[in-house]
């Protein structure tokens, strides 16, 4: 199953796309927000391009578990990607996938530049991903 992970942002907003399998988790593009209709235009469409079967969206709660301001946003966003689309979208707890992704580029030599926050954005929303996954490898009896 072909699942779309989605790191949310005001100003950028980071995917990655699994394989077709749904198996493997790869980056696949930073949006960089300007109207709110083309940017919803733009995820429908990668949405059909790709043959997303599933949404997963990091859910950016404290790390106390509680509720912020950017999570209430990610709230919004997400029932307003619900009504765009009859794809199933799950929220995945993201706590500290932003620190996890920007080890993981610098592992990969990406330290500055432009490129490291498109990079982080995508190497974010593979993060939230791969939580995903494994909890769902971690419920199944």
């Amino acid at each position: 199953m072909r699942t779309l992970g989605i790191d949310f942002g005001l100003k950028r907003v980071g995917l990655a796309l699994t394989d077709p399998r749904g198996s493997m988790a790869f980056p696949y593009k930073t949006i960089v927000r300007t109207t709110r209709e083309g940017f919803f235009a733009e995820i429908v469409a990668i949405l059909e391009r790709e043959d997303v079967e599933a949404i997963v969206i990091g859910l950016p709660l404290t790390l106390s578990g509680e509720d912020s301001m950017t999570t209430r946003q990610v709230r919004n966003f997400a029932a307003s990607l619900g009504r765009r689309t009859e794809l199933p979208i799950t929220l995945m707890d993201e706590r500290l996938s932003s620190f996890a992704a920007a080890q993981d580029l610098a592992e990969a030599g990406i330290t500055h530049g432009k490129r490291l926050k498109a990079a982080l954005d995508q190497q974010a929303a593979v993060r939230i991903l791969q939580t995903w996954f494994q909890q769902k490898q971690d419920a199944a009896p």
